[in-house]
């Protein structure tokens, strides 16, 4: 898979010293266009790597919302999926058999089945983080000094912004879905 970034950052005197809300707009939606661009090609070249290691998507569903969520009930779990509980637990038998997902008879209620990811299936994320890491790894290779200072201090400006924002949102006694 290869990831593909093209930034440009050309900052003039008048908006580093004070930008106006038209330009804060302007200057908001030029950095989301440059962060949320994900050509098709792109996309498909993803969604090859994940198949080709034998991961369907609907699996990668099912990974992402026990990763989320804990264990949850077959029925809760084809609701999340939105799939019927006799579609959830074909999908969850073929999980069960790759090592991906183990199921559990609930303590309270031995008739409710519960189904959690194995260490198998937490595999899959740690690989996913590792390949991400090299691949980024490589491309801020790329980048001279002056650029991968500036992105650095972008990342953490961002991660700042976030914080603050999950903070307010604690604070009002929410809960924020984290940016």
């Amino acid at each position: 898979m290869v990831y593909k970034f093209n930034v440009t950052l050309n900052v003039d005197a008048r908006r580093s010293s004070g930008a106006t809300p038209l330009d804060r707009h302007v200057l908001v939606d030029e950095a989301l266009t440059e962060l949320t661009s994900w050509a098709p090609r792109d996309r498909a070249g993803a969604f090859r790597d994940w198949h080709r290691g034998s991961l369907s998507l609907v699996h990668l569903q099912v990974l992402t919302v026990l990763e989320a969520d804990g264990g949850l009930s077959m029925s809760r779990l084809a609701d999340a999926l939105d799939v019927s509980v006799a579609s959830a637990t074909g999908i969850v038998d073929r999980m069960e058999r790759r090592g991906l997902v183990e199921r559990r008879h609930a303590t309270i209620d031995r008739r409710v089945v519960d189904v959690r990811l194995t260490e198998g299936g937490m595999a899959v994320f740690a690989g996913f983080a590792e390949q991400r890491r090299e691949r980024l790894g490589i491309l801020l290779a790329e980048l001279g000094d002056d650029e991968l200072t500036g992105l650095l201090a972008g990342v953490r400006a961002l991660r700042a912004a976030r914080s603050r924002l999950l903070a307010r949102a604690g604070e009002a006694g929410g809960e924020a879905e984290a940016p």
